[in-house]
Formats: structure tokens, C-alpha cells, sequence
């Protein structure tokens, strides 16, 4: 048979198993286009078309509540730059999560005093349109309907009307926080930036350090970081932001599966992210949280191994460590399963021990408790039950535009806080790691699990492994 045809019937077949699984899929709501009329959604037009975020409303309010921690000065924050490689452009999370627009060469002013809000947006270039499809310019009539934007500038104005906002003095907001992107997060981009600013054969500033140093010098401001304020508003969810989690939590978990059921000893640790690549992009999601982490033998006890180049041998465990991101909301789920289906006597004394712990962290998460409450939790039962040398990091961490999101760990828990329970033990000596993760909400009385679409028990996670997969279906060279 030809190969494309080979390729296609497979990819018909793989959509078709999916399909069953998941008969139907929300539509996604019409947006005004150009001229005020409705564009069609993405999912329906194949690309392209114009969205703001979780809608105007969700971050109008965005914007109203940093004005009323913020009070005075001058608010300034820069969307990104177009990309520098033939990838899909992603914006900024902070910008993205003041404005909702996923488009390059913007920027937002806010007035505080005046209580005026300006959009800059590029002048229009259709011939860039024409290769790359819609882009976001001061001249799009669609705008103000879609954002509620209704000062809209174009962007090489922008210096100007700063000289003339900024009086000497005048305090300006700016977020001094790493600029952060699809599979992005501040432990990871901090450090790369003081690699450069450090490196003496390099020695740039920052992107948002360099704004910094510009408006003093330039227009000798009063620069004051935002960063913590925008970190603590983050910190507690809003509803949209919820239905987005747990969109990607039932995206991950169904990839997840997906995952345990193609499993088989030969088979490459690549070809377990592969299949989950495909779930969750087949499902809407922007595309990976975090990169993969797909650990069998040895590898499962390397905390962020991500080189995905072993084939997985009976008698081992695979680790997976993999989710995705939805409405720029971050999930994040670990399995830990036997590679021929049944845990070896070792493997599941190991695991009964690190999913009791989950299940005691999960039991401490609750409204007025603090993460290191539910840390400690999970580290006592794994101590209790003997296996405390074998503990290597903590149970919890926030999760939402970050995987690892920003947030105060001393501050009591509210409905609304979303982070990860995810103990785990690793034993050198013979070769297993074991972490089993889950992102939890916190509701009025407890928490809410809306990764469970993932089994735990050891017994259900046996079946699935023995269950057909989707690369059963894939024809071997």
C-alpha cells in the first residue's frame, strides 16, 4: 500500500479509537471579524481566527483588580516580539493575562489616576497577513467588540505618548518577572537570564530589566515592580480560569491512559509522548505544559529526565510525567506503572506507600490549611512507613500560567487555590521510582481531584496496561 495512505488510514483509525472515547466536544463561541460580523471559531475556519482569552470579562476584571491593589502610577507591559523561527507565536503570560491577546508587537497602558486603559497594536501590514494569517493591528474595527478595548493606538506612538504621560517622578508599574511562554516557568527562565546578564562574553539585561533602565533614563520614572502583586492575584483561581484547568486535567488524564495502554516491553520511552502528544493536541490542547518526562528503569528515578531515548524492558517501571496546557492554564500528572503489566512485590511496596501518602496529602488540602501542611503530611506517611531515605522532593507546588506558578507557600489555602499533591520514592539500588501526581482545587470544605481521570489503584492500572493501546494498531516496520 502507499505510504501516505498507510500513514492517513492509521491517523483515521487512531481519531476513530479517540472518537469512542470521547463522542463530543464543546463549540467554540463566534467572534466579531473586521467589519463587526461574526468570524468563524478556530476549530470550524481551520486557523487563524481572533480570540481574547477566557473573554473580555475575565480579564477587564483582571485589569480593575491590579488597579485597585496598585491605586496610582502608570501601569506599562509589553506583549512579545514576533518569533525568531517558523513556530507558532505564543504571548507573554502576563500580558496575555491582563489582555487575553494572543498576537506579537502589542502593548497595554494603564492610567491609574486618570483611569484610562490604551491598547498599541502595529500598523497594518496585510501582506504579512497573507502568509501568516490574521494579526492583531491598530486598524481592526473587531477589536474593541472583542476585548472591550476602546482606546486602541497604533504602537510606533507609543514612545510619545509615554514622554508625555511620565512626568519626572511619576511612579511606573512594571513587572520585573521573566517573560514566560508555552511550556515556560520562572525557575527555569530566572536563572537563564542571570546566565546572560552574567556571562562576560554576553552581559544583556533582561528584557524587562532593560524596560527598567530605558524609562529611568529616558524619562526619568519612578520604576516600581508589580511582580508580587500580579503573583498573589494569580494565586487564588477565578472560574474561567477553573474550566480551563479542568479542561486540561480531563485533556491529561485521557492521554495518560491512552499511554498505560500502549505499553510493552521493546517499545521506545519516545513512543509513550508521541501518543500522549497526539491525545492532547487531537483534544485542543495549545500543546505541552512542560516537556515529557517518560523515565523506564533507571530513569524513572531522574526527577526531570527528558531524553526519552530508552526502550522500556520487562520487570521495569515507566514513570510518565506529562500534561498539557488549555486556555494557558498548566496541568500537571505522573503515572508510575509496571512495564508488563504486574508490579513485582518490590515495585508495589514501594507504590502502596507513595499513594498513601497522596491520599493523606490529599485528606490535609482543605480550606485554612497551608501546602506545607500538605507536604508534611505526605512526608510523615512515607516516613512512618519506612521509607524516608527515599523521599528526594517535596508533595506540592502551585500550577496555573506556570506549571510551577508563582504564589506565597505560607499563605493559608482558599476555594479556588489549584497545586499539585505528587509524593514520591526512589530507590537507586534497584532501579524504581515511584511518583504518582494530581492537581487539586480547593473547595469550601476539602479539595476537588481533576486529574482522577488517571486510575491509581494498582489493580486498574494492571487491566489498562493489559488493554489494546493505540500503537497496537500501528503496523510494524
Amino acid at each position: 500500500m502507499n505510504h501516505r495512505i498507510t500513514v492517513l488510514c492509521v491517523a483515521l483509525a487512531i481519531s476513530g479509537l479517540l472518537s469512542a472515547q470521547n463522542p463530543t466536544k464543546p463549540a467554540r463561541p463566534q467572534r466579531p471579524n473586521k467589519d463587526g460580523g461574526a468570524i468563524p471559531a478556530v476549530a470550524d475556519e481551520g486557523g487563524g481566527a481572533p480570540e481574547c482569552g477566557l473573554g473580555k470579562e475575565f480579564h477587564a476584571g483582571r485589569r480593575a483588580e491590579l488597579a485597585n491593589r496598585l491605586k496610582t502610577g502608570l501601569v506599562i507591559v509589553r506583549g512579545l516580539p514576533d518569533t525568531r523561527d517558523y513556530v507558532a507565536f505564543r504571548q507573554d503570560k502576563t500580558f496575555w493575562y491582563l489582555t487575553g491577546i494572543e498576537s506579537p508587537n502589542v502593548a497595554l497602558v494603564m492610567d491609574l489616576d486618570a483611569k484610562k486603559e490604551m491598547l498599541f497594536l502595529p500598523s497594518r501590514r496585510s501582506g504579512n497577513e497573507s502568509w501568516e494569517g490574521e494579526k492583531w493591528d491598530s486598524d481592526d474595527t473587531w477589536i474593541t467588540p472583542l476585548t472591550g478595548f476602546t482606546d486602541i493606538r497604533a504602537k510606533d506612538d507609543l514612545p510619545a505618548v509615554l514622554k508625555e504621560l511620565i512626568t519626572e517622578n511619576r511612579k511606573v508599574w512594571i513587572t520585573k518577572g521573566p517573560y514566560i511562554g508555552l511550556s515556560g516557568c520562572y525557575d527555569r527562565a530566572y536563572p537563564y537570564d542571570r546566565g546572560i546578564a552574567n556571562d562576560p562574553l554576553d552581559g544583556r539585561a533582561s528584557r524587562e530589566n532593560k524596560l527598567a533602565e530605558n524609562l529611568k533614563a529616558k524619562f526619568k520614572a519612578d520604576v516600581a515592580d508589580m511582580y508580587d502583586t500580579l503573583a498573589d492575584m494569580r494565586r487564588v483561581k477565578l472560574p474561567e480560569e477553573l474550566a480551563a484547568l479542568e479542561q486540561g486535567g480531563r485533556v491529561g488524564a485521557m492521554a495518560m491512559v491512552e499511554a498505560m495502554r500502549s505499553t510493552a516491553a521493546g517499545r521506545g520511552e519516545w513512543e509513550l509522548a508521541a501518543v500522549m502528544d497526539f491525545v492532547h493536541k487531537r483534544e485542543g490542547a495549545a500543546g505541552p505544559a512542560y516537556d515529557a518526562i517518560v523515565g523506564s528503569g533507571r530513569n524513572s528515578c531522574v526527577l526531570h529526565y527528558n531524553t526519552n531515548r530508552r526502550r522500556m524492558q520487562a520487570g521495569e517501571v515507566i514513570l510518565i510525567d506529562y500534561a498539557p496546557e488549555f486556555g494557558h492554564q498548566c496541568t500537571d500528572i505522573t503515572r508510575t506503572w509496571p512495564v508488563n503489566g504486574k508490579f513485582t512485590e518490590r515495585q508495589a511496596q514501594l507504590y502502596d506507600a507513595v499513594y498513601a501518602a497522596q491520599q493523606a496529602g490529599i485528606a490535609a488540602a482543605k480550606p485554612g490549611a497551608t501546602i506545607r501542611d500538605v507536604d508534611e503530611a505526605c512526608s510523615k506517611s512515607m516516613t512512618e512507613a519506612g521509607f524516608g531515605k527515599l523521599i528526594r522532593h517535596g508533595a506540592c507546588h502551585w500550577v496555573g500560567l506556570e506549571v510551577h506558578d508563582v504564589g506565597d507557600y505560607s499563605k493559608p489555602l482558599e476555594p479556588g487555590c489549584a497545586f499539585t499533591i505528587e509524593p514520591g520514592l526512589y530507590e537507586e539500588s534497584t532501579g524504581i521510582g515511584v511518583r504518582i501526581e494530581d492537581v487539586v482545587v480547593i473547595t469550601a470544605d476539602g479539595c476537588k481531584n481533576i486529574t482522577a481521570g488517571v486510575p491509581r489503584d494498582r489493580a486498574a492500572i494492571e487491566a489498562l496496561i493489559n488493554d489494546k493501546g493505540l500503537l497496537d494498531g500501528l503496523a510494524k516496520n
